[in-house]
């Protein structure tokens, strides 16, 4: 578990499709007066290097915000995902990716919370470091699924909570469900963010089927493919799992993900996927 680095993934298409959501979901709390909380489960080292060697193996980027970085049509919501990232990078090519930790710090508020978890021992390290001795931002080192526990609900009584594991053992799938089954009891108002992996179709079956029959209710997914399933290795597609999704998130992604898919897809083998899995 504690093998897995994102360095290697940074800014890859999944990643579009994961900040995306983020952002749009972050920006609808933002609407209301009253403070949030944010919960970061797997939050990873905050930033990554695009021009490092881990990024730099497999130069996943160049498929994922690469293909965004100098485009001048982009839909709204993705113009506002990468205006965050060239923010980040300031002006110049793009060299830095920010993981999700500090997208969500250039949204917060004054009265906001960011909780962060992170359980690799050199990753909470840079964690630490690009909390910057913020006063809104917590940082744990630990396992999230289970000590995000302690702090739901929060106080605040409104918030997001974004888990994002590895998947590096087939029995996450099952966990994931089982942890955010635990976290929804504590916290059943919240909207959690749980995103997915496609490496083998018939995980993500059993990984929907679960939580249908979680007994939660008010579920949507969103799911971005660059390419067809395959029995071959690597993920092929990825997606977002979202309780309690804000009531405008389906119209902004049934605009965005299709012009995703087209963008990002390989030699027209994008797709997109859209479905209610539980009413409200």
């Amino acid at each position: 578990m504690l093998s897995y680095r994102h360095s290697f993934h940074a800014g890859n298409f999944a990643d579009v499709l994961k900040h995306i959501v983020l952002i749009q979901s972050l920006g609808y709390l933002t609407k209301k007066d009253k403070p949030f909380c944010c919960i970061d489960t797997h939050a990873g080292p905050g930033k990554y290097e695009l021009d490092g060697d881990y990024a730099l193996k497999n130069r996943e980027f160049d498929t994922g915000i690469g293909k965004l970085w100098q485009r001048n049509d982009l839909p709204e919501c993705v113009a506002h995902y990468v205006s965050l990232i060239k923010r980040f990078n300031g002006p110049g090519k793009l060299t830095r990716y920010p993981g999700s930790p500090l997208i969500t710090k250039q949204l917060l508020r004054d009265k906001d919370r960011l909780c962060l978890f992170e359980l690799h021992n050199t990753e909470i390290k840079l964690l630490t470091a690009e909390a910057d001795k913020d006063k809104r931002i917590s940082v744990f080192h630990g396992d999230g699924l289970k000590s995000c526990l302690k702090l739901l609900p929060p106080f605040e009584r409104r918030g997001l909570i974004l888990i994002d594991p590895s998947y590096e053992i087939k029995s996450d799938y099952q966990e994931v469900v089982e942890a955010l089954a635990v976290m929804h009891k504590r916290f059943a108002t919240g909207t959690y963010a749980l995103w997915y992996p496609v490496i083998e179709r018939s995980r993500n079956k059993k990984l929907e089927r679960a939580i249908q029959a979680s007994g939660i209710n008010n579920v949507q997914l969103f799911e971005l493919g660059i390419r067809a399933d395959s029995d071959e290795h690597g993920m092929t597609a990825s997606g977002m799992i979202v309780v309690n999704p804000p009531w405008t998130l389906a119209a902004e992604m049934q605009q965005v993900l299709p012009w995703l898919a087209d963008v990002l897809g390989n030699d027209g083998e994008g797709f997109h996927r859209i479905q209610t899995l539980v009413a409200e």
